[in-house]
């Protein structure tokens, strides 16, 4: 299983909406980001789990938003593996500020084969994170 990990990401302005907020499936974006970080912090990129056919898709995705961020803000951006089993990954978000709780978002992915069909997910995956590495 991955171990948490954290990125930052600096608000964009073209990220933002009318009233110069962060567009709010912009938030969705910023958990995929730190979703191929974190499996990159841990060794793997994505594209060659593509290449290998295994394919990480969203199942669901929800977002609970407590505070607006806006351009030129940095959140920063901490993702949590709740569990993963067979075929599905669930993650855990928070948005921070500073020491601002912005949003908590929560995740499951689904690991599918190139036709669609599910299938289980690689054995590094499964396994416990190693939280001295």
């Amino acid at each position: 299983m991955l171990p948490d990990h954290e990125i930052e990401i600096r608000v964009r302005y073209y990220e933002t909406d009318g009233q110069g907020f962060v567009h709010h499936a912009n938030y969705f974006k910023y958990c995929e980001l730190a979703r191929v970080e974190q499996l990159l912090a841990f060794g793997y990129d994505y594209a060659d789990l593509e290449r290998d056919g295994i394919v990480l898709v969203v199942n669901k995705i929800a977002c609970k938003y407590l505070r607006p961020c806006r351009f030129g803000d940095t959140l920063r951006l901490q993702v949590r593996t709740v569990r993963a089993r067979a075929a599905r990954i669930d993650h855990a978000y928070q948005f921070w500020r500073g020491d601002e709780l912005l949003a908590e978002a929560e995740s499951t992915i689904a690991c599918i084969d190139r036709e669609g069909r599910v299938r289980r997910l690689p054995e590094f995956l499964l396994q416990p994170a190693d939280v001295g590495s």
